[in-house]
């Protein structure tokens, strides 16, 4: 997995005030998922061991337990009988007392180029939202062919995410 990210705006997911680049597909989805510290804690703990990708139905391949700057990572997915492996790299990690998460980025050999990010904040009002924002476009002529594949896929796998912060919320 050595090598460069395939993508130039590294750590654009990381700002949730920031728009996310321009010339690439756009995902963003924030879900309240509890109240509390305690929630807070046990879901950024969850985010910061890949359990919300295990838990999405992924399997994760690193050498990293925990989520580090610089770890790198292979998402393995299956579509049917076919099991895609999608090389990242961890471009960012927060660990603070209202938010928490990282961004990783693309990989060769991943069939898109662009970023992920897996975020928990707590609010003022003690609220836990989740939030998974990413900015991708085709990688590799074959996942230009399926693009609109490629996309509801995508949108799965993030509807799994939030499950699985959910389910870490109790």
């Amino acid at each position: 997995m050595p090598g460069p990210l395939t993508y130039a705006e590294v750590g654009a997911t990381l700002d949730a005030a920031a728009p996310l680049p321009a010339g690439y597909h756009h995902v963003e989805r924030r879900e309240r998922i509890g109240v509390g510290a305690e929630v807070f804690r046990r879901v950024a703990d969850g985010v910061l061991a890949w359990q919300v990708s295990r838990g999405a139905g992924l399997e994760v391949r690193t050498d990293a337990e925990r989520v580090v700057e610089g770890a790198e990572v292979i998402s393995v997915t299956r579509l049917g009988p076919v099991r895609i492996g999608a090389p990242c790299r961890v471009v960012g990690v927060l660990d603070g007392p209202a938010r928490a998460g990282f961004a990783y980025g693309t990989l060769g050999g991943h069939p898109a180029s662009g970023e992920e990010a897996f975020l928990v904040e707590r609010d003022a009002d003690g609220v836990v939202w989740f939030t998974v924002r990413a900015f991708s476009r085709p990688g590799t002529w074959w996942s230009r062919l399926g693009a609109p594949v490629a996309r509801v896929v995508q949108g799965r796998v993030t509807t799994r995410y939030l499950a699985a912060a959910r389910a870490l919320a109790g």
